[in-house]
């Protein structure tokens, strides 16, 4: 265990500094000084198409936290701030991921959660303690792909050490719209190892517009695995760490903070069953349960669903089962459910995006986020509240 969190260790050979608009640099004794040391510059405006560097560090050194907020605006815009890292001079980054993205929450709707290393506090105070180590150089932007103007905090804070070879963070955004039958989607893959897979957030659009949407399994292909993973879990909603189904908690070390819909939280209303949410998000930190890799690593997770057809509904049946085809032990049909026709996990197609987290021992680039892409289609819904979080300011 990294001493740092051992509350009574000390060790002056670690120099705590911090990067803000007030101190760009870190430096020693240099925070502050706008208007005479009395809060002059916390924030500035950040353009459209707009690139600010928030830090370029000298090390070894480590990132500890990373703190920002930004007003509340449609959700295609908040997606559209853009976080990026890059190490040891490289020109190509390490982390690229829309900011919401990078703090566990997709579709660009913040809300309060809390987890063991991050954590949305009121849903407008965005918080990350993964630690962040790097050798020569951590250099951080953040870019403005939306088309107005975004007024923007943040406080990044790192220790200088004497030095520092453990390992360094990738962080890469990956979107899917709309996904295809049979081909699971890829959470992460094409980080060389020795590594460690720190875990994931996972958003889905859900479009196909029948009844469940989470008996997908994630599976983990460890060094040389091909057809068949090392690790293979059993659902969704189980990766998350609930059951049953899948409705907003938070919980140390997984969770689905995000859950909309017409009736939010309500994931089976179909008649007992019926699938209305929209937009859902969920995490899965592996700490107490590491995931290490010597030489690649690649993280996938199936679009499979559950459909319900209640006696007197063949019509409906008929029609969707030559669009999705049966997964799993396939259609069932039993005499001690006689409402129910028939029921099973089938093959479905939604909108799939994640972020994933991942160490590997030397610095590697990582997929660019591609803007429009992410932001497309994640549009406010016509239920959906307009108004900001409390205290928050909100933009149209």
């Amino acid at each position: 265990m990294d001493q740092i969190w051992n509350p009574a260790y000390i060790d002056t050979a670690l120099e705590g500094r911090a990067v803000t608009f007030e101190n760009p640099t870190g430096a020693r004794a240099a925070g502050g000084q706008a208007h005479g040391g009395r809060k002059g510059a916390p924030s500035r405006e950040i353009g459209p198409g707009e690139r600010v560097r928030l830090a370029d560090i000298e090390g070894p050194g480590t990132l500890r936290h990373l703190w920002m907020t930004f007003p509340s605006a449609r959700p295609e815009r908040m997606r559209a701030l853009v976080l990026e890292v890059f190490y040891d001079h490289r020109d190509e980054p390490s982390v690229s991921v829309p900011c919401l993205d990078f703090f566990g929450l997709p579709h660009g709707r913040p809300v309060a959660y809390h987890s063991a290393l991050m954590a949305a506090q009121e849903g407008r105070g965005f918080n990350s303690y993964l630690p962040m180590p790097f050798g020569g150089r951590l250099r951080m932007e953040v870019i403005n792909h939306g088309p107005r103007p975004v007024t923007f905090y943040y406080q990044a804070d790192y220790t200088l050490e004497p030095e520092r070879t453990e390992s360094y963070l990738h962080v890469a955004f990956r979107r899917q719209n709309p996904t295809l039958q049979r081909e699971d989607f890829v959470i992460t893959e094409g980080l060389e190892g020795p590594g460690r897979f720190l875990g994931c957030n996972v958003g889905v659009r859900v479009i196909d517009p029948c009844d469940w949407y989470g008996e997908g399994e994630v599976k983990m292909y460890l060094d040389g695995d091909t057809d068949l993973p090392t690790i293979c879990g059993t659902g969704l909603e189980d990766y998350a760490g609930s059951a049953w189904g899948l409705g907003a908690h938070a919980a140390p070390y997984s969770g689905a903070p995000l859950v909309v819909g017409p009736s939010e939280g309500a994931e089976m209303l179909h008649e007992g069953w019926g699938n209305r949410v929209e937009l859902t998000g969920f995490y899965r930190w592996h700490l107490p349960d590491p995931v290490m890799f010597s030489r690649d690593l690649r993280v996938t997770i199936q679009q499979i669903g559950a459909a319900f057809f209640r006696t007197g509904e063949e019509e409906r049946m008929a029609a969707y089962e030559p669009t999705n085809p049966p997964a799993g032990a396939g259609w069932i049909r039993s005499s001690n459910f006689p409402d129910m026709l028939a029921w099973g996990i089938c093959e479905r197609s939604d909108d799939y995006c994640a972020t994933s987290y991942v160490y590997c021992r030397g610095p590697q680039a990582v997929p660019r986020v591609d803007p429009t892409a992410a932001t497309a289609d994640i549009a406010r819904r016509p239920y959906e509240s307009t108004r900001p979080a409390l205290g928050m300011p909100g933009l149209a």
